[in-house]
């Protein structure tokens, strides 16, 4: 017979990889290849900005996918998804009343009481305005515990932003949104044309005051961390979030590692001050 602790222990355990079972709401095209996702849980994913979960498809896979909403009591679920293989291909296929399986919160997260009292900056680049957005709402929630709040967007073209209607409410919100793509192709767009380091020499920013959050491709970062620094933004307030790679989500299949961190635990949100001696991590 098993003692308490060794049960607990296989309890955990358990919990760790069952999924539950998650009930589509809502689905909207953003893009011609990103749809969103509003799902309802049997409980409440207690979730924090910036934490991910595997999402199944019975007799197909799984796949780390990023959460949008922010932190809350309720049953929803929020994700974007883009079709990029088989199991996300399911995944579009899917109708409202259908059923995918939800694992997790896992990883590491944007902890607000760092952000508390301070301007923050958020860069995002193509699908890494998804996750920010975890971690937007909630700071939009509490405003007045902030200074100026500042997002840089960027994506490819304008065909490929997303939560464009969001950033409008944003916007008109008090929030600066700076928006870009690399390049019109032609299509009708009224925002800058440029990379997302280009604004950043130009900010009225305290950097003693500053605390900066980036999500985007990994060729981003090195790019927007050198900008942010020419500006003096510490390395300690400039936070990551570098969800790849994962396939189990708990630290066993070493898929998402980075000499010796996992980044399904020790991530996907990191300082990058943790991150400058590792230079394979970005």
């Amino acid at each position: 017979m098993m003692n308490t602790s060794t049960e607990h222990y296989h309890q955990l355990a358990r919990d760790a990889f069952m999924p539950q079972p998650g009930r589509i709401v809502e689905i909207a095209d953003m893009t011609a290849k990103d749809r969103y996702f509003r799902v309802e849980l049997e409980k409440p994913l207690g979730h924090r900005p910036g934490q991910f979960v595997m999402v199944s498809v019975m007799g197909v896979g799984e796949a780390p996918i990023s959460i949008s909403n922010g932190p809350g009591d309720d049953n929803t679920l929020e994700m974007v998804i883009r079709r990029i293989g088989r199991l996300t291909q399911v995944i579009h296929d899917l109708k409202v009343g259908d059923t995918m399986g939800i694992r997790g919160p896992y990883g590491s997260w944007f902890d607000l009481e760092n952000f508390y009292g301070r301007d923050v900056l958020f860069v995002a680049g193509g699908l890494g305005l998804v996750p920010l957005r975890s971690l937007i709402v909630p700071v939009l929630a509490e405003a007045d515990r902030f200074g100026k709040i500042t997002l840089i967007s960027g994506c490819r073209n304008p065909a490929e932003e997303l939560y464009c209607d969001q950033l409008n409410e944003w916007t008109e919100a008090g929030l600066e949104v700076i928006r870009l793509v690399d390049c019109t192709e032609n299509m009708p767009w009224q925002f800058g044309v440029g990379l997302v380091t280009a604004p950043i020499p130009k900010l009225k920013l305290d950097p003693g005051k500053t605390v900066a959050a980036l999500c985007g491709p990994p060729v981003m970062y090195k790019f927007v961390i050198a900008a942010l620094g020419a500006r003096d933004v510490s390395y300690n307030n400039i936070y990551v979030d570098l969800e790849r790679r994962m396939k189990c989500g708990v630290g066993k299949c070493g898929h998402c590692q980075i000499n010796k961190i996992y980044c399904c635990q020790d991530g996907p949100v990191f300082r990058f001050s943790d991150l400058a001696l590792l230079p394979e991590a970005l």
